[in-house]
């Protein structure tokens, strides 16, 4: 399975926190404002990022901009 493989693969580009603000969920917990994180896979509305905990996890592509 792909999502399997995403920590190893090589990152697809790097993007930069912009905010934390999220209307539904926490993500100031796994997301710093300002640092940059790899993106590992890319959909329409989310990164797929290695995130403050070591894993894989999934945002909402408006919390970022490309670096």
């Amino acid at each position: 399975m792909l999502h399997e493989e995403w920590k190893e693969r090589k990152p697809l580009k790097r993007v930069e926190v912009i905010h934390t603000d999220a209307a539904k969920f926490t993500v100031a917990d796994m997301l710093t404002v300002g640092k940059q994180y790899d993106v590992v896979n890319e959909t329409e509305e989310y990164y797929q990022i290695l995130d403050n905990s070591g894993l894989v996890g999934g945002y909402f592509k408006d919390y970022f901009k490309e670096v």
